[in-house]
């Protein structure tokens, strides 16, 4: 909330500053006539609204910079995540006793992919892919691909609650 409120109070000097700079400009180009200000003056408001606008590259800039890093933070996440997931996957497949082929089989299921293209994907029937998929619920004691999914889903949900190992 307050990255928001700094943000539009710097957009708004930027504004300012800026319509101030098109402003003299315009006037100077058109020959329009303004109630003069002083020499002391001008300079002043030109020097204030120039400083606005410097001020307004730095936030910027700072604020980009605050915001690639999270991001980066947010990509790194991502990743252990990602790994966290792969490490859940082969712990049960391990557990389950899975053979190469099922644990393929399993992998395409849980990625959401149909009997029909698991079976294009491994060059097999939809016959022996519907057996090995029977094989790994029957393994993993469940009755179908949405209580597989919630398995991974509760174990990831455990971990998130565990606090990570610290290495020496």
């Amino acid at each position: 909330m307050r990255d928001k409120i700094l943000f539009s109070a710097l957009l708004a000097v930027q504004l300012a500053c800026a319509f101030f700079f098109v402003y003299d400009i315009a006037f100077s180009v058109l020959g329009l006539r303004t109630q003069p200000l002083s020499w002391a003056l001008y300079e002043l408001v030109e020097l204030g609204a120039a400083a606005g606008l410097v001020l307004g590259v730095v936030t910027t800039s700072m604020m980009l910079r605050r915001s690639l890093r999270a991001r980066d933070r947010a990509e790194q996440s991502l990743r252990a995540a990602s790994g966290a997931f792969l490490d859940v996957l082969e712990e049960r497949f391990d557990d389950w006793g899975l053979t190469p082929a099922e644990r393929d089989v399993a992998l395409f299921a849980v990625k959401g992919l149909s009997i029909a293209e698991i079976a294009a994907l491994r060059s097999t029937s939809e016959g022996t892919v519907k057996a090995q998929t029977n094989a790994i619920y029957r393994k993993a004691g469940v009755s179908g691909r949405p209580q597989l999914l919630s398995l991974f889903i509760d174990d990831l949900m455990d971990a998130a609650h565990v606090p990570a190992r610290r290495s020496a």
